[in-house]
């Protein structure tokens, strides 16, 4: 079960009122990204590919510490990938909730590992078409059908992969480069009113990243000066710092957060 506990009652009840669409939210970051909407006082939408998983993290946010009113939150079964889906998930969440003033794409896959020498061309336009191109049609979706109008706040999950080569997740590393830059440009092109940010994690410990430290967690953490993994929490309460009023000058922004890895030089 992934860890949404999150900071506690100090959080800030900063977004009562407002709605947010979470992308990729059955589990891991996207599961604690959408529990700390909550606990700021949102209402929020998650989506993800398996119903029965997105049936159990709907109960759980509703369960959870911020939860108890199942009318703050909506699950939508439905791929990133697929357009359809997306207008779904947008149409949805603004006819449900009224407004939709926060956008975080997390949904992102990683199929192949490896040299790209070696890489499936196929399996590549289908990362770049899940990491890269489905966030920007999410982009598109909220600022025609509220953001445009009336502003809101974006929010990518990147990578530390995207800083740096791994050299075995080499494909997904160029996607998370691309979403990066993607958040900037998008910066550059919907402000004043349209805030977006991206936050690039090292190793979190969730299902999605297990391959890269369940062989040695403990030496996988070592390498970090803060001597841990990151929890799904952490980047969750980033996520809910950029997407709140309290980070109402930062836009454009790739915020690393990494333990201290690239301090001292090392990567994934």
């Amino acid at each position: 079960m992934t860890d949404i506990s999150g900071p506690g009652p100090a959080t800030p009840v900063d977004m009562a009122g407002r709605a947010g669409l979470v992308t990729g939210a059955s589990r891991g970051i996207g599961l604690a990204v959408a529990a700390e909407l909550l606990r700021r006082g949102a209402s929020v939408t998650v989506t993800a590919r398996k119903p029965p998983e997105l049936e159990a993290a709907v109960a759980e946010l509703v369960a959870g510490p911020a939860g108890g009113d199942a009318s703050r939150v909506l699950g939508l079964a439905g791929n990133a990938g697929d357009a359809p889906s997306r207008d779904d998930a947008v149409a949805r969440t603004v006819a449900t909730f009224g407004r939709l003033d926060v956008l975080v794409n997390n949904a992102g896959i990683n199929p192949i590992h490896g040299p790209l020498m070696a890489a499936d061309l196929d399996a590549v336009r289908k990362i770049f078409d899940v990491n890269v191109v489905a966030a920007l049609g999410f982009v598109q979706l909220a600022h025609q059908a509220w953001m445009g109008e009336h502003g809101g706040a974006v929010v990518n999950i990147a990578s530390i992969a995207g800083l740096r080569s791994t050299r075995a997740i080499a494909a997904y590393g160029a996607s998370k480069a691309a979403l990066m830059r993607l958040t900037a440009e998008l910066a550059a092109e919907l402000g004043p009113c349209i805030r977006v940010n991206a936050v690039a994690p090292a190793v979190v410990k969730t299902r999605f990243a297990t391959a890269l430290y369940a062989h040695d967690e403990e030496g996988v953490a070592a390498r970090y000066p803060l001597q841990r993994l990151g929890s799904p929490a952490d980047v969750a309460s980033l996520v809910g710092f950029l997407a709140s009023d309290a980070a109402s000058w930062i836009s454009g922004e790739t915020v690393l957060i990494d333990g201290g890895l690239l301090a001292t030089g090392g990567s994934d």
